[in-house]
């Protein structure tokens, strides 16, 4: 039997992969849910999910068993923060792409609707979302506007009578091809704000297309979007998202979400690392016994250790209400860099194998390019902070 078939039957009497033992700052009560939460993604996700991957299709099978595990509702969950956000590093440590799905969705869909929607907006699209039965599209990004999205998006509301046409584009929206609703950004062509609608798929004017090849994230489906004279009725405008600067806060707390996913990407990464290593023989030893292994284990238990002290930290500081970009910006361009590293040094201990995804190294680390380029993209998030370090801004007017 492979290494890749057995996970964790050689380590089970080995430290766990929470190095710095972020478990024990939970409640009993929250260590048992995380743990049934775990189960349930070693066993029932993380290979499942990889023939999704391979296929670059959506899990859509695995869905009923994350709702039924709250997963769709961790705002709800009772849980503290350190709770919700060790349960998204197992979500990734099992599945990055559905890590993505889950976390945009708790994050930006879920967390927008609650934050910035209508009470009846809440009443119609909530009960579906938290129950994983319909899924949302977070529609910011577009083809000429990534970094420079917060001035320079160009999709367009107008009104029209009592209601509201919208036009423009929209790129690499996760789930764009399959979603019910669409939470789409536009700049008001009347006052030049830019305000959030809740757009029902369904209707006309609302075309997307898949984004095919991609090398990473493959189980999370994105889209091209097309609005073209999409019309909406007066109250499809999140009343709180009548301005992008609404935004701020939530787009802090989903940065900061993507450096817990590189922890959890980490974790994924030394779990098979030392699997693997354990159970290949060469020279007649295993390789983990050879000291060139045993240095790339050890820094790939580093960067996992200072990975998570720094996640720990940070969600510290969001619990007194005191996260600013600079931090958000820090921890996910640290986080996710250091999750690079590893996945490159843990992919050369595998040698050969470690280029078949069936080992989970090369999936883990294409999908990792992945979450360092996105919620902002590794240099810009390096720029913001060394902004606020520098009361000096070296973005382009």
């Amino acid at each position: 039997m492979s290494p890749a078939a057995s996970p964790q039957r050689a380590t089970a009497h080995l430290p766990s992969t929470d190095l710095l033992h972020l478990e024990h700052l939970l409640s009993a009560q929250e260590r048992e849910r995380l743990r049934g939460i775990t189960d349930h993604l070693q066993t029932q996700v993380r290979h499942q999910s990889v023939g999704y991957w391979n296929r670059e299709e959506l899990a859509r099978e695995l869905l009923p068993g994350l709702a039924d595990l709250s997963l769709g509702r961790l705002a709800e969950s009772g849980g503290s923060r350190l709770f919700q956000n060790l349960v998204h590093v197992q979500v990734a440590r099992a599945d990055l792409s559905l890590s993505a799905l889950l976390g945009i969705h708790n994050e930006l869909i879920v967390g927008t609707l609650e934050a910035f929607g209508s009470e009846e907006q809440k009443q119609t699209w909530l009960p579906g979302l938290k129950e994983l039965r319909q899924l949302g599209a977070f529609c910011l990004t577009e083809p000429e506007h990534g970094s420079d999205i917060a001035g320079g998006l160009a999709t367009t509301a107008t009104r029209d009578g009592d209601g509201w046409v919208l036009n423009g584009s929209k790129r690499w929206i996760g789930l764009g091809t399959v979603a019910d609703l669409a939470l789409v950004w536009a700049r008001d062509t009347a006052d030049g704000l830019v305000k959030c609608f809740a757009v029902d798929t369904a209707l006309p004017g609302y075309s997307a297309t898949k984004i095919e090849h991609k090398i990473g994230l493959r189980i999370m489906q994105n889209a091209d979007v097309e609005l073209t004279d999409l019309r909406l009725p007066a109250d499809a405008l999140l009343p709180g998202a009548a301005d992008f600067a609404a935004t701020n806060d939530l787009l802090k707390d989903s940065r900061a979400w993507v450096g817990w996913q590189a922890v959890g990407a980490q974790q994924g990464l030394l779990d098979i690392l030392r699997d693997y290593t354990l159970e290949r023989v060469q020279f007649g030893r295993p390789i983990a016994s050879f000291q060139l292994i045993q240095q790339v284990i050890a820094e790939v238990a580093g960067n996992l250790a200072a990975s998570s002290g720094l996640m720990a930290q940070v969600t510290r500081v969001q619990d007194d209400g005191e996260l600013e970009m600079m931090h958000a910006a820090l921890a996910k361009s640290t986080a996710t860099r250091l999750s690079r590293q590893s996945a490159a040094q843990a992919r050369d201990a595998l040698g050969g194998n470690g280029l078949l995804s069936d080992h989970g190294i090369a999936k883990i680390m294409a999908d990792v390019e992945a979450i360092h380029t996105y919620e902002g993209s590794y240099h810009i998030n390096s720029l913001i902070v060394a902004r606020a370090l520098t009361g000096i801004s070296a973005f382009v007017s």
